[in-house]
């Protein structure tokens, strides 16, 4: 073979409804590393783009909120499966992102597909965490379960461009829902490429939708769109999530506010806790454990009544 050749540089895409359009702009913009080195042109989303995934997640919704619980713990797990297969490219395209070593990278990649397992591990409990039978004074069973909210847009972290970008987009769809997601700006490439796993994965096209760009330009007609049910602001500055949230009330969606710091000295902070998989001010904690907090943000609670029945004859009810 020749010594002479050229590699193939790899062309990032959207990930929409299963498939890898390009921006409907036809706009690219250049992703560097940590030290400014060119690393790749990153698809500009446009509000079209926005609209698309939208659609995209509205069609989705159904099949994957009709799915057992059982059923989208699987599809978790063989994301997790499909993700240990390619750690290592993985592993490159974070520390190149977060200027890490390899060895810490490897750590945060190793985290985020754990995180992946855990929820999977929570898609058939939650319910039983958040719902249940209710005392009431009467003859009645009163039952109250979760159920999800709709199509999520999330504004992915800015900072933690895997671990954290996961710990958003994997409650989200464990529990029913189906998402438009907004990569990191500055560091968009590892969530393009969790889009081309999520593919092969047994994941219903639409249930993630992967959008990468100016995170402001994309968030707008997302935070108004009457067909977006809630919006996650994590990745978004105190000014842009304060904007977004006043959008979000026009058809009363549920709003996730970005997270309060949380953080470890240093010294304390374990090995898969590198301080560039933090939040937008440096300090919050994604390896920290993930609770429940966010499987439950975006559920809505359904209680039913329903009569017991007429006493019988031997003072018993059914």
């Amino acid at each position: 073979m020749s010594d002479n050749r050229l590699s193939v540089f790899k062309t990032y895409k959207l990930y929409v409804g299963g498939k890898f359009p390009r921006s409907e702009s036809g706009r690219v913009y250049e992703v560097t590393d940590s030290k400014g080195k060119w690393l790749a042109n990153a698809p500009q989303s446009s509000r079209k783009d926005a609209r698309d995934a939208v659609v995209a997640a509205r069609k989705a919704f159904g099949g994957w909120s009709g799915a057992t619980a059982y059923n989208r713990g699987q599809i978790l797990y063989r994301i997790a499966e499909m993700l240990e297969g390619r750690k290592d490219q993985f592993v490159r395209e974070v520390a190149d992102a977060e200027g890490l070593s390899k060895s810490k990278a490897a750590a945060v990649v190793d985290a985020a597909i754990d995180r992946w397992v855990w929820y999977a591990g929570w898609t058939d409990k939650i319910g039983q965490v958040v719902g249940g039978a209710n005392p009431v004074a009467g003859p009645f069973f009163n039952l109250s379960t979760p159920e999800p909210t709709g199509v999520v847009t999330v504004l992915a972290p800015q900072k933690s461009s895997f671990l954290g970008l996961v710990s958003v987009i994997a409650p989200v769809i464990a529990t029913g829902n189906t998402a438009v997601v907004i990569a990191s700006a500055h560091s968009p490439l590892p969530a393009l490429s969790l889009g081309e796993v999520l593919a092969t994965s047994d994941l219903p096209g639409g249930v993630v939708n992967i959008l990468s760009g100016k995170t402001a330009e994309i968030a707008a007609p997302l935070a108004s769109h009457q067909d977006v049910n809630a919006i996650d602001l994590t990745g978004a500055d105190a000014a842009l999530a304060k904007e977004l949230e006043i959008a979000a009330a026009d058809n009363l969606k549920r709003v996730l506010r970005p997270p309060v710091s949380r953080h470890r000295p240093e010294e304390e902070a374990p090995s898969a806790a590198p301080s560039s998989a933090m939040d937008e001010g440096g300090t919050f904690d994604w390896s920290a454990d993930p609770g429940t907090h966010r499987l439950t943000a975006f559920l809505e609670t359904k209680t039913v009544w329903h009569p017991t029945g007429a006493l019988g004859a031997s003072g018993l009810s059914y």
